[in-house]
């Protein structure tokens, strides 16, 4: 079970200092590494491909952040905090923040 998925809000915590702190939402987990809406972005030149109705140029999209330097956000502490999990009594597992137990949302 990852700790960090799809639609989950989280924070930076380490590496560039124009990241360092900054919030966003998960779009995309790809094994060890998560893309975070708005944030780490770079500018690619791609090339026309008309079959995909795509147009060149240069293109501005989210790069990869490696998925040790986020950490998820709890709203009621207002900070980054680890993940746990709870089984409940039909075997389902529960992601919960460990500093409070309380359920995450996502």
């Amino acid at each position: 079970m990852n700790r960090i998925k799809k639609g989950d809000h989280v924070v930076v915590i380490t590496g560039n200092k124009d990241l360092k702190g900054k919030r966003g939402e998960v779009l995309r987990v790809e094994g060890d590494r998560v893309i975070v809406s708005n944030l780490n972005m770079v500018k690619r030149h791609t090339k026309p491909n008309p079959q995909a109705n795509q147009p060149g140029g240069v293109v501005e999209r989210e790069a990869s952040i490696h998925i040790s330097n986020v950490m998820p956000f709890n709203p009621a502490s207002g900070k980054g905090e680890r993940i746990g999990t709870k089984v409940l009594e039909d075997g389902r597992k529960l992601r919960v923040f460990r500093s409070s137990g309380e359920a995450i949302d996502a």
